[in-house]
């Protein structure tokens, strides 16, 4: 495998998620409290919860419009994406409290590159990905992409490439790692009976092979071949599906169905959907996150102002949590993982 310069090599080239098992925890996070932290997009605040009590131990208040909670690249800082409040929030996960807003244009959602070297800005609005020093955040590059609303990524096993979704023009794009520069665009095809493709979550399958993606519009996923950039299937899971979430064994991919309350689970081996769990009395999953051990998904509940904890072996509704407005990409953290990709955690 020719690995991108820098990149950690996989643990098992067979399986992407190989570090991620439960409780394989990093040595830079020994100590971390665990928490779930959940930025509230409509009252500019993060709310902190303890995954122990189930309990909100505090809320502060961040930029305008925080989208995301993003661990870094190298485990040691936690960004909270502020997308109009063009900031970043960081947050000290040995204490879970927040320090200076950095300036940062449009962050509607953020990336590392595998090896480390930059962090990558969904610029929505701007209609750009902006390369920045992973530390200070200052500018190195600017990619301009030709469609709307860049908004979730994923990379390729060997690092050299990544996939990110436009919701608003119903596209994908794929990037070249190194060289900063868009190399191919998608547009994803119009169910029939749907409007057009609304991508929102990308999710690369263990063995490397399938781009997973989460379309809102078409009300499932697409299965999209990275190599050769093309599409290669489709899995209705439910209606709005948006997150994408695989599970501590590399066995399964949990979806939210946000317009229905539902989480589809989805059999990597089978590519078959093998349960469907329903929030009792209606909700609206969105992102989230496992709990290090995986028994638990808390998933923020957008438009009810919840976060939601479910058993990942039953599906059962564990807990749920009044949260502030509109919570989006909650982070759970810390978690397994040698190095972070970003978004609520990603992790090689």
């Amino acid at each position: 495998m020719d690995l991108l310069p820098g990149m950690p090599p996989p643990l098992d080239p067979n399986d992407v998620y190989a570090a991620d098992r439960p409780n394989l925890m990093s040595p830079v996070v020994a100590g971390f409290r665990p928490l779930v932290y959940v930025p509230n997009s409509g009252g500019n605040t993060v709310t902190v919860i303890d995954p122990r009590t189930a309990r909100v131990i505090r809320t502060f208040v961040t930029g305008r419009n925080p989208q995301h909670v993003v661990p870094s690249w190298d485990l040691k800082t936690l960004w909270v994406n502020n997308d109009l409040g063009n900031s970043l929030t960081p947050i000290d996960p040995r204490t879970g409290r927040p320090g200076r807003n950095v300036a940062v244009h449009d962050p509607y959602n953020l990336y590392f590159t595998p090896d480390g070297k930059y962090a990558v800005v969904m610029a929505s609005l701007d209609r750009a990905l902006v390369f920045r020093d992973p530390h200070t955040m200052a500018v190195r590059h600017v990619t301009p992409v030709p469609c709307y609303g860049v908004n979730h990524a994923d990379f390729s096993t060997d690092g050299r490439y990544f996939l990110v979704s436009c919701e608003f023009s119903g596209q994908m794009l794929k990037v070249d790692t190194a060289s900063m520069k868009v190399v191919g665009s998608l547009r994803l095809p119009r169910r029939p009976g749907h409007m057009r493709a609304k991508p929102q979550d990308v999710k690369m399958s263990p063995d490397g092979k399938t781009f997973y993606v989460a379309d809102m519009m078409s009300d499932g996923v697409w299965l999209l071949d990275g190599v050769r950039f093309r599409v290669t299937g489709f899995m209705h899971t439910g209606r709005g599906a948006h997150g994408l979430y695989v599970t501590r064994d590399s066995k399964r991919l949990l979806i939210t169905n946000r317009d229905e309350g539902t989480i589809s689970v989805l059999d990597f081996a089978s590519r078959r959907l093998v349960a469907r769990w329903r929030i009792p009395g209606g909700g609206s999953p969105d992102m989230g996150g496992l709990s290090s051990d995986g028994n638990v998904f808390w998933v923020s509940g957008r438009y009810n102002g919840v976060v939601y904890a479910i058993s990942t072996s039953t599906g059962r509704l564990l807990h749920t949590i009044r949260v502030g407005a509109n919570p989006h990409g909650l982070c759970v953290y810390p978690q397994p993982g040698r190095y972070s990709l970003g978004h609520t955690g990603v992790f090689r």
